[in-house]
């Protein structure tokens, strides 16, 4: 039997084993959500961790209905706590709002040169794919947990909303953090990220977890190892007050999209609801598990990045507030349109097809969004978490801008679209090696089948074309036409990408609006990288291109 009695902030429970125990009811006393502390006799303890869209079953499992009612109303007390918390964090971070606006305001002339801009851009609408939603915002929306979130889907520790805030507010005087991260050393998983799953991730849950994980793993010095709930022991249990729960990740099946910000100590929780089960929201949310806030904040956004207040919700300006100079440090690597920490180009804007951010370079505007791990997100990652440490002294030579893959020193990482031990060659699989004259060729590319109708895919397919001119010449590239409905930002369900800069490490300019009609110059004359993905949800995709050598000086 178990009896349960609040009193303020005093919890009481007596247990028909354990005797009479008494904790503190204190909401978020743990970093990475709620801790309760019952004590007993001044030595023995239970510890909870849950976090208020997380877990409300109660272990062991045979509690009576009684016992499991008594509890039940313990933990949504303190689930409103905990959005009370939030909710507090929410009012104080809407009280700045003229400090964001004023930010992002424009200028005349700077509107004017968007608007011209903006006349480059072709895409004419923004599909619907998923009744629950394409991004990782569409879905939180729908689960309406956005007013618990941070920028849509971050939870936050107490001391990361002060510090936002602060940031904000102007008010912060401590040195720089790393790449979108706090710097406190024990934000990092220098001992990897184990990981266990709770009861109610399904299969799929698990599976596209595992796959994302394995792509941050594999080229980075992050381990991640699974725990089985047994190892765990993560049942209710008591521990003795010296101890505290070892640092967990709990990956469950929750409302909406989710992550705490770096490690914080103790178990904390990482969701993939419905919606959320592809392996890119995956991705995005074990960056943030792994301390990436979002690119669209770093403090360098506005020379890469022109944003729109006039077509953002207004609930939704937080999403828009930049980190300080002081504070954040990106390590000198450069803003990539294509990182998997970058939300799309309409994200809370308060029409379908308004554009709330607008790269500089116009042709970018679908790109963002990505699906993909950036290369350098990786390189970021890496940087940050001190992998490079690895492989002092190796002799690897990486081409192609790649960089030694400190899981392996004896090979690279590669920019997307080159493979090899050291970023040489094209990547095995679909494609080519083509030749641009002076005279248009077309290529025309479907990967998968287009008449066998949709289905959930996990993985992504991927053709690589290089396409390559005399040393004298550069190449053009003209996309025709694109299979219809898959216009999104970020092009998440299929689209080309095309590499046009002398920087291979940057992501190219992706397409997916069937009527684009867009011609591209490379900044290269030996190479030109063509790419054509598909992932979730179609089987077939269709690309119809033209692409022609020219003089380097036209």
């Amino acid at each position: 039997m178990i009896k349960v009695s609040c009193l303020g902030t005093k919890l009481a429970l007596a247990h028909s084993d354990y005797g009479f125990l008494v904790g503190d009811l204190a909401p978020v006393v743990h970093k990475n959500g709620i801790r309760l502390r019952f004590q007993y006799r001044g030595h023995l303890e239970i510890w909870s961790n849950f976090f208020s869209h997380g877990l409300y079953r109660i272990y062991p499992k045979k509690n009576s209905k009684e016992e499991g009612n008594a509890i039940n109303t313990v933990f949504t007390k303190i689930k409103h706590a905990f959005t009370n918390k939030m909710a507090a964090f929410k009012k104080e971070l809407n009280a700045l709002k003229n400090k964001i606006l004023k930010k992002l305001h424009l200028s005349k002339e700077e509107k004017r040169n968007l608007f011209e801009r903006l006349k480059f851009f072709k895409r004419k609408k923004v599909d619907k794919v998923q009744p629950t939603g394409d991004s990782i915002e569409e879905v939180n929306e729908r689960a309406n947990i956005t007013e618990e979130m941070f920028q849509g889907d971050m939870a936050l520790s107490d001391e990361q909303q002060k510090q936002i805030l602060a940031d904000i507010n102007g008010t912060d005087s401590r040195t720089k953090r790393q790449a979108f991260v706090y710097a406190n050393a024990q934000t990092q998983w220098f001992k990897g990220v184990r990981y266990f799953f709770d009861d109610s991730a399904d299969e799929k849950v698990q599976t596209v977890f595992k796959k994302a994980a394995e792509l941050w793993m594999a080229e980075t010095c992050i381990n991640f190892k699974f725990i089985s709930s047994k190892m765990l022991g993560i049942k209710m249990k008591l521990w003795t007050s010296s101890k505290k729960p070892k640092d967990r990740l709990r990956v469950l099946k929750g409302k909406g999209c989710w992550s705490y910000v770096g490690r914080l100590g103790g178990i904390q929780n990482l969701s993939l609801g419905p919606g959320c089960e592809s392996i890119d929201k995956a991705a995005h949310e074990i960056g943030h598990t792994l301390g990436f806030f979002h690119t669209h904040s770093r403090h360098d956004r506005d020379q890469f990045i022109t944003v729109y207040e006039g077509n953002i919700l207004p609930k939704k300006l937080e999403q828009y507030a930049l980190q300080s100079q002081e504070l954040n440090n990106n390590y000198n690597i450069t803003y990539d349109y294509g990182s998997v920490m970058h939300y799309g180009a309409t994200s809370s804007s308060i029409g379908n097809n308004m554009l709330t951010m607008v790269p500089k370079d116009v042709q970018y505007t679908e790109t963002l969004g990505s699906p993909f791990i950036g290369f350098y997100d990786l390189l970021m990652i890496n940087t940050h978490y001190n992998c490079f440490g690895n492989c002092n002294g190796t002799t690897t030579k990486c081409q192609n801008n790649g960089f030694v893959n400190p899981r392996n020193c004896s090979k690279c990482v590669c920019p997307s679209g080159y493979g090899g031990d050291f970023c040489e060659k094209r990547p095995p699989g679909c494609g080519a090696e083509l030749d641009a004259t002076g005279e248009w060729k077309s290529l025309v590319d479907e990967v998968g089948n287009r008449t066998a109708g949709h289905i959930i895919r996990e993985d992504f397919m991927k053709c690589n074309y290089w396409i390559k001119a005399p040393d004298d010449k550069k190449i053009e590239v003209k996309v025709v036409s694109f299979t219809d409905g898959v216009a999104v930002d970020g092009c998440t369900y299929a689209g080309v990408e095309i590499k046009t800069h002398s920087d291979q490490g940057l992501s190219g300019h992706r397409f997916c609006s069937w009527n684009t009609t867009t011609v591209l110059k490379s900044e290269l004359n030996k190479q030109f990288k063509y790419d054509n993905g598909f992932s979730l949800t179609f089987l077939g995709f269709l690309c119809s291109s033209m692409h022609r050598g020219v003089d380097a000086a036209e």
